[in-house]
């Protein structure tokens, strides 16, 4: 078996990528594997993934390649970079020293068509892909790589219900409509969601609850100033609480490789409206496990919150079919698929 696997995760913050390598860090370790995290110096998963069994952790600074020589102590056997950057400092690396890397790429929009870009993606031992739409765009810049897909995990994401309840009294009466997700509107296309409620002013009950922070933020605020259906409410360490309260889950984004804030919201059985768009499509089947309308339709995204808001026999099924659909993303099930990787690829010759 790997003796020693190193995660390399670059980015900035904590949105889905690192808490989807979060996850996979704490389900492989019941595998008995040496991991270690390389991150940035401030990263949150230092702290959220504190006193995980066989994990060292590795902050870094830029310039990122200089830290290179600090695997040399002890040096894995495999590396899987989760991010763009992380990508470019494992093919460093594996320039350096041989290190066999796998990469994972988790947006459906191609990257850069440049040579080395196209470098860091022929160099993998292998590139895996959320989605088919992620594969697709992969194979616009490089068409020869092999992408093996395999998802996101949904979080498993604990419900208070003391806080539950409190929630529910503040939004007793409301429909609450929820959305989760970075308000970089060109991704996310929070607009779109705003545009649909001042559609649905006449609905008084409809409320919205935007969860999350970005770029975008002032100017979707702006957007909604004067619509009182509409609130921010910021980034939040108890989402699992607040989807609770959701009574439907708006996702109209404009581009997506999968969107895992989905698998949260279907394993609490919530029905969803979302855009018939990149990976979305893998995890949502129109009229089955949800609604799908086209992409920057405000029209059609408030035509399908209405049609659900009068027929809660629908927002069960769909509800309900949902929950039933989440067993190929359940975290036991994606860890088990990196590690019948690791092994395939460390056995190779």
């Amino acid at each position: 078996m790997v003796s020693h696997i190193c995660h390399v995760n670059l980015a900035k913050g904590f949105r889905g990528g690192e808490r989807q390598t979060q996850l996979l860090i704490e389900h492989l370790a019941p595998y008995g594997l040496r991991q270690t995290l390389v991150a940035r110096y401030d990263s949150p998963l230092f702290a959220r993934l504190a006193g995980t069994p066989g994990l060292r952790m590795l902050p870094v600074y830029k310039p990122y390649w200089l830290h290179l020589a600090r695997l040399r102590r002890d040096p894995p056997d495999l590396l899987h970079a989760h991010d763009a950057k992380a990508a470019q400092w494992a093919l460093l690396n594996h320039g350096l020293r041989g290190t066999p890397y796998v990469m994972t790429r988790r947006m459906s929009r191609p990257s850069k068509d440049i040579a080395f870009t196209r470098a860091v993606y022929r160099r993998a031992a292998q590139v895996i892909g959320l989605t088919r739409a992620v594969r697709d765009g992969v194979h616009r810049i490089v068409p020869d790589v092999d992408v093996l897909i395999i998802p996101s995990m949904f979080a498993r994401l604990p419900v208070d219900p003391q806080r539950v309840a409190a929630l529910r009294a503040r939004y007793a009466g409301r429909f609450v409509i929820g959305h989760i997700g970075a308000l970089i509107n060109p991704h996310k296309g929070q607009a779109v969601l705003i545009q649909a409620m001042r559609r649905l002013r006449h609905l008084a009950d409809l409320h919205v609850l935007l969860l999350g922070t970005g770029r975008d933020e002032r100017v979707l605020k702006a957007m909604a100033a004067d619509l009182p259906n509409v609130e921010f409410v910021g980034f939040v360490d108890n989402v699992g609480d607040w989807i609770a309260v959701f009574d439907l889950f708006a996702f109209p984004s404009l581009e997506e490789g999968l969107g895992s804030s989905l698998l949260d919201v279907m394993a609490q059985a919530k029905p969803i409206v979302a855009t018939a768009t990149g990976g979305i499509l893998d995890v949502i089947e129109d009229g089955v496990n949800g609604l799908l309308v086209p992409p920057r339709d405000a029209a059609a995204l408030a035509e399908a919150i209405e049609r659900l808001y009068h027929d809660p026999a629908l927002r069960t099924r769909l509800g309900e079919a949902g929950l039933r659909s989440l067993e190929r993303y359940a975290p036991e099930t994606v860890a088990a698929q990196h590690v019948a990787l690791y092994r395939r690829l460390l056995q190779a010759p």
